[in-house]
């Protein structure tokens, strides 16, 4: 089943998911004309392959830690460390552990 986007003016917890991180699946949180918000949920050793975002993008490790691959360089991204990259910038993704992140994509009109 589908959780529903966010709708204006609602509050939704971001917060790390703690002992539940293991049993929760990546999840769209909100999603308007020129914005997405996504909780991805990356278990220790997922990689996300080398891939590009339509639009600028800011990525939030919640909790846990992510190794962030782009512009010639890789960066240990933990809780509360955020990375911001212009669009179409190629990157990847690898989880050095269970972690959750929030990425936030700015979209084109």
């Amino acid at each position: 089943m589908a959780v529903p986007h966010a709708q204006p003016g609602e509050v939704i917890d971001v917060g790390p998911l703690g002992s539940d991180l293991t049993g929760t699946r990546t999840t769209a949180l909100l999603k308007g004309e020129r914005i997405e918000v996504i909780r991805l949920v990356m278990p220790a050793g997922k990689e996300l392959a080398e891939h590009k975002a339509p639009g600028e993008i800011v990525v939030h490790c919640l909790e846990g830690a992510i190794a962030f691959t782009a512009l010639g360089k890789t960066e240990e991204l933990t809780a509360g460390k955020l990375l911001y990259l212009n669009p179409g910038e190629p990157h990847s993704v690898r989880a050095l552990e269970d972690s959750s992140f929030l990425l936030t994509i700015a979209l084109r009109p």
